[in-house]
């Protein structure tokens, strides 16, 4: 059995009569003789494009893919590369000769309205209001472990009613943590200080009679990718 393309295309007679005749675009139905750049009959077979690389070029994207090639094979991709891969991000992303205004509208563009509603601007912008889910008044768990898993709507019913505090609901969570997380690696960057600053700052407006909403006083984590004043974000980089 071959072991490789290049072993298949040597020992085979199909192979050696394919790569003997070239192939004709004008023999392919539908389409013209003269292709546009990124445009292939058949993978190898499009006119060259795309910006010159040399060997170099690749040498230096190995440190950015973090593989090695050998020389061979950094002057074979160098030569290949018009040929070969530049066609197919060209059929992806085109010539690139178009100038796109900054004032044009996306291609895109996400609408959250249900299919087949239309409001208008002054009904979206009397609409724009929130909605607090419903008080079920249940009372704070004796189990921590009931709190801790307790939906975010009923955290801040306790909060409002000052049943708990923002420091005592946030120190849970630390106790969670730290008796979770060397098993399951869950947190990166663990702002203890930070959080408990925070819900101390909560407790004390809350008890002025200055209650933000049903999020204040919620502690909450953040993923490792945000930029985030003093804190460090470690997203990506190496272990």
């Amino acid at each position: 059995m071959p072991r490789s393309r290049r072993d298949f295309l040597a020992s085979s007679a199909l192979g050696m009569l394919g790569v003997a005749l070239p192939v004709d675009a004008a023999q392919v139905p539908g389409q013209s003789p003269e292709l546009p750049p990124g445009a292939p009959t058949a993978f190898g077979t499009s006119a060259p494009v795309g910006a010159t690389v040399t060997a170099t070029t690749f040498k230096e994207a190995e440190k950015l893919a973090q593989v090695e090639m050998t020389p061979p094979h950094l002057a074979q991709a160098a030569v290949n590369w018009r040929m070969q891969m530049a066609p197919l991000h060209e059929r992806r992303t085109g010539p690139r000769k178009l100038v796109l205004e900054p004032q044009l509208t996306p291609a895109t563009v996400w609408n959250p309205m249900l299919p087949g509603t239309t409001h208008s601007k002054q009904e979206v912008a009397a609409g724009n209001s929130f909605t607090r889910s419903a008080d079920t008044h249940q009372p704070l768990p004796a189990n921590e472990d009931d709190i801790a898993f307790a939906p975010v709507t009923q955290l801040s019913r306790w909060i409002e009613a000052r049943q708990i505090t923002s420091v005592q609901l946030t120190e849970i969570y630390l106790r969670r943590i730290e008796r979770f997380d060397p098993k399951l690696h869950c947190v990166i960057t663990l702002t203890r200080d930070h959080a408990l600053e925070q819900a101390r700052r909560a407790d004390a407006e809350i008890a002025a009679g200055h209650y933000r909403g049903p999020l204040h006083g919620i502690p909450w984590g953040a993923k490792d990718l945000l930029d985030t004043a003093n804190i460090p974000p470690t997203y990506g980089a190496e272990p």
